[in-house]
């Protein structure tokens, strides 16, 4: 049976560690919290009373962390100390690129394979086993990282070398941040000129303003059933999150001389509303901003 160690069972980590589970791995699990730990178990991982604990056998190592600077320290103090080298080591969160590759080559001067993995989809892709994971390794080592991801993904990509997929994540939801805010005050002002949403939706969704952010994600409740917007914006991918990612795009382009001048206004909006106190809401909540309708996400 594949050993799995999985460090960081949130939000996301627990959906991603279920389905390693359903596809017959054993999971061991760590994580800070009691909670979050004791979901994984529901779930069918066994509890890790550390990381250090949770690497010592693993074939594979998945962790699905906060920032970059956890990623750093887990890695260099937990599990390039204590996992096999034979362990392929694998960091699904989303940080930024130098982070990434500062990881990688700590890594390999350790004799570990690393890889840079990052996901596109939310918590119910992650419980689902449809995320969409964007990998930065040597492509040698790409089928093994394939094989490795397959039990939570509908698509994995090799991006590139290491740090690639940190890179194409930053890109990719720049411009989903971007095209939700389009689509979002599209329906504002389609609602202003009297036009029925749905119609709306109905024109636009066959029309050259078609877009996943539009016919997958429709941020107005009731044209796409499967959208937050019709859970209240609860239960899809926070706000929070997204500001975080478009900062990361901000910061990689500022340091790679990249002019993103509509990634930067995305940021300036979505800091304004988690700033408001909706950081905790789906991203595409922000249209009841650009409706001046915020008292309709209380409650």
């Amino acid at each position: 049976m594949t050993r799995v160690a999985f460090i960081g069972v949130g939000n996301m980590g627990a959906g991603m560690a279920s389905n390693q589970v359903k596809a017959g791995r054993h999971v061991a699990a760590f994580d800070l919290s009691a909670a979050a730990l004791d979901k994984a178990v529901a779930h069918g991982c066994s509890p890790s009373a550390s990381v250090a604990e949770a690497v010592k056998d693993a074939d594979i190592v998945i962790t699905m962390l906060p920032a970059g600077k956890h990623v750093r320290e887990v890695y260099e103090k937990d599990i390039l100390l204590n996992a096999p080298t034979t362990a392929l080591l694998i960091d699904c969160s989303t940080i930024d690129v130098d982070s990434a590759r500062a990881v990688g080559a700590m890594a390999k001067a350790a004799g570990f394979r690393f890889g840079d993995a990052p996901v596109s989809g939310g918590i119910m892709a992650a419980e689902g086993g449809t995320l969409a994971f964007m990998v930065g390794c040597e492509e040698d080592d790409y089928p093994a990282y394939e094989e490795a991801l397959k039990p939570m993904a509908r698509a994995v990509f090799h991006a590139g070398d290491l740090g690639s997929g940190q890179a194409a994540k930053i890109c990719n939801n720049m411009l989903l941040g971007v095209s939700m805010l389009g689509v979002c005050e599209s329906f504002a002002l389609a609602e202003k000129l009297g036009l029925d949403p749905t119609k709306f939706f109905d024109i636009a969704s066959k029309s050259s303003g078609q877009c996943w952010s539009l016919t997958t994600y429709c941020p107005w409740p009731g044209p796409v059933e499967s959208a937050p917007s019709n859970r209240g914006y609860e239960g899809g991918f926070l706000t929070a999150l997204m500001l975080k990612d478009l900062k990361l795009a901000q910061d990689a382009a500022s340091k790679a001389g990249a002019t993103t001048p509509m990634g930067n206004q995305a940021e300036a909006l979505y800091a304004m509303f988690d700033g408001l106190g909706f950081g905790q809401k789906d991203f595409s909540a922000v249209l009841q901003l650009m409706r001046g309708k915020l008292d309709e996400l209380v409650g």
